[in-house]
């Protein structure tokens, strides 16, 4: 389901969301990478804990995302009802610096995260064929 037109307080509030950039950041992160949790956005901002979390508490009152729990886990995405409108939105900042690299640091954490994982992976076959 997708939104085709919201109300003025659903408009106003999404708009009062958007009118800080740190959220903007936060948002556009979310949307490029379909969901994050708050530690990964902590490490590509340089944020605390408290003011990712303080942020996107503000961006789910304001209706613009959703979480879901996995463990201890908790990961944001944008709701689907509104994805449309963050992408088009998030459009006009594609060539902005601030953001590209904020994209481009999460990759390279991702990328690193995911070489580790291989190396842990590789290692526990090489030891359980040794048995």
């Amino acid at each position: 389901m997708r939104v085709k037109h919201f109300n003025l307080g659903v408009g106003s509030q999404i708009f009062k969301a958007l009118s800080d950039e740190s959220r903007i950041r936060i948002l556009y992160l979310i949307a490029k990478n379909k969901e994050m949790c708050i530690s990964d956005l902590e490490l590509v901002l340089d944020f605390t804990q408290t003011k990712i979390s303080r942020h996107l508490i503000y961006l789910k009152n304001a209706g613009l995302v959703t979480h879901r729990k996995v463990d201890q886990w908790t990961y944001y995405a944008i709701k689907d009802e509104l994805v449309d409108f963050v992408e088009l939105v998030i459009r006009y900042f594609e060539k902005n610096p601030e953001l590209a690299n904020d994209l481009s640091t999460y990759k390279t954490l991702y990328s690193n995260r995911e070489l580790a994982i291989n190396k842990i992976e590789k290692k526990n076959r090489r030891y359980e064929a040794k048995f």
